[in-house]
């Protein structure tokens, strides 16, 4: 107390925008002294960045965020842990078509035969265009709209897609929260004993009946918003990743076991045969053309590619991993879904003398008739409507993330704020499709199609062979990002590197198949 203050000395300051952290909370020390800068700035080398608390780091940003100082690098979560990137991006990946429509196209086209065009066009249509995905995700660290602005040549408008991709994962959750409601309400009536108590004759009815309610479809479609939202809510590590986890986890046990009991039952080997054997006269028949074709869509939708959905789970990766290799794995783990659900679907079928359908009515009639038959199908039925439940639920939850960030890196708003306005956007704008088929009936759209399928048609058929175009084109030619950088991007870190000498195929021929599909899909 009795030594007088040291008299101020000058000092050599410098501004340095720096994010130090201390008890989870990030404070700015904007202009410092050296010996101070270059000590906080050797610790917070040393902290790691993978929780929930935004982490910083030096990297190009664009677009507002109220919770950072303008001088600061806009912050931004990161995964906790590898694998918890990809279940994530699995599970957006993985949805209903994965069940309803793989199965069913692969019998149809020779079997095995369309499994093997299938794997290759994965290969060499749908890994090259996750990667440029995620590419524009973790080289801008922002959603669609400002990763493509902080990538972008001055006076470029290629950000103007990343709107498209916000105006696509809108459109796919107005009809596609409906449809993983349909799943919840199925799941409840098995488990309840609904099915118990109908005849084989009356189980078309069911779905007719619940289709004419829209207050029934109405409860699980907001059941189904409310709870994607909320998961969401919790924050990316301690709700979309955590709870994915355990989610995709269960699935996959589900899927196997489910699959396991299919193989094993009694009269299902036709089936089996069927599904994956190899038949050159089916698909003869099929035409060759029009197998190579069907694999080539198949390849194509399965993925999501286009609308962001994925992009913005790169914007969360660290660098540590190469982005060709994760998209194998992502890929590898949406083929095991597909090839498994075949399993559970085809020997079934068979089994019991029903043709295998596509769509709702293979889901909803056709294989709720096969659980009434079959020994314990009500807990079969269940553990079935689990797995569907999941597979749905994942993608919902992916894409509402997706919707989330866009919010928070597009208008600065907190968590918090773009969970609720979204939330409310989404419940409001789910309400057309869950009336489309009572009280909006007799309405209908595009080339004559219902509320859903209208929907559904602008998505798949326009905005994911679209949108996926326009990534490459960006990451592919000198207009856009350019392929220096792409390549850059794409092999940084430890694992698969994607060859250089695969520039003229994704600049000549790459283009010419994803507008085979948009121009097919459009017909």
């Amino acid at each position: 107390p009795d030594t007088e203050p040291l008299p101020k000395q000058p000092r050599a300051t410098m501004t340095f925008p720096l994010i130090f952290r201390y008890n989870d909370a990030a404070i700015s020390f904007k202009t410092l002294g050296s010996p101070m800068q270059k000590h906080l700035e050797s610790c917070t080398r040393k902290v790691p960045m993978t929780t929930d608390t935004p982490s910083a780091s030096p990297v190009r940003t664009s677009g507002n965020n109220a919770d950072a100082p303008s001088s600061v690098a806009a912050p931004r979560e990161h995964f906790a842990s590898r694998l918890g990137f990809i279940l994530i991006s699995a599970g957006c990946a993985i949805g209903l078509g994965n069940v309803w429509r793989f199965p069913y196209i692969t019998g149809k086209n020779g079997g095995g035969y369309f499994v093997l065009f299938y794997l290759v066009c994965l290969l060499l249509l749908g890994v090259p265009v996750m990667t440029m995905e995620l590419a524009v995700g973790r080289g801008g660290r922002k959603s669609a709209v400002g990763a493509y602005r902080s990538l972008e040549k001055p006076g470029s408008f290629w950000h103007i897609h990343g709107w498209f991709c916000v105006l696509g994962c809108y459109l796919l959750m107005m009809y596609y929260t409906t449809v993983s409601g349909w799943m919840v309400a199925y799941f409840w009536k098995f488990l309840t004993g609904t099915f118990s108590s109908v005849s084989q004759d009356e189980i078309p009815q069911v779905f007719t009946a619940m289709l004419g309610s829209p207050w029934e479809m109405g409860i699980f479609m907001a059941l189904t918003v409310f709870l994607g939202f909320l998961v969401c809510g919790l924050g990316l590590h301690n709700g979309v990743e955590r709870i994915t986890k355990v989610m995709m986890s269960c699935l996959l046990l589900l899927i196997v076991v489910l699959a396991l009991h299919s193989l094993f039952l009694k009269g299902g080997e036709p089936g089996l045969a069927f599904y994956l054997l190899p038949d050159w006269d089916r698909a003869v028949e099929a035409g060759l053309g029009n197998v190579a074709a069907a694999a080539m869509n198949q390849a194509f939708f399965t993925l999501s590619l286009g609308i962001g959905a994925l992009e913005i789970f790169g914007s969360y990766m660290t660098d540590d991993f190469t982005l060709t290799g994760e998209a194998v794995r992502i890929t590898a783990l949406d083929t095991f879904v597909a090839l498994l659900s075949g399993l559970i679907i085809f020997p079934a079928c068979f089994a019991y003398n029903v043709h295998p359908d596509q769509g709702p009515s293979l889901i909803f009639i056709t294989l709720p008739k096969i659980f009434t038959d079959m020994t314990a199908g009500r807990l079969w039925g269940t553990l079935f409507f689990v797995f569907m439940t999941f597979a749905s639920f994942s993608t919902v939850t992916a894409v509402f993330e997706n919707l989330i960030a866009c919010a928070m890196d597009n208008f600065g708003w907190t968590r918090k704020k773009s969970v609720l306005v979204n939330l409310v956007i989404v419940f409001l704008f789910s309400i057309p499709c869950v009336l489309g088929y009572n009280v909006l009936s007799g309405m209908h759209f595009i080339g004559g199609r219902d509320v859903l399928d209208s929907e559904d048609f602008l998505v798949s058929n326009l905005l994911l062979p679209g949108g996926a175009l326009v990534y490459l084109l960006f990451c592919v030619t000198r207009f856009g990002w350019g392929f220096d950088n792409y390549i850059k991007e794409v092999n940084k870190g430890s694992g698969m590197k994607m060859p250089r000498w695969m520039k003229p195929y994704f600049q000549f021929i790459l283009p010419v198949l994803i507008l085979v599909i948009l121009i097919r899909g459009l017909m």
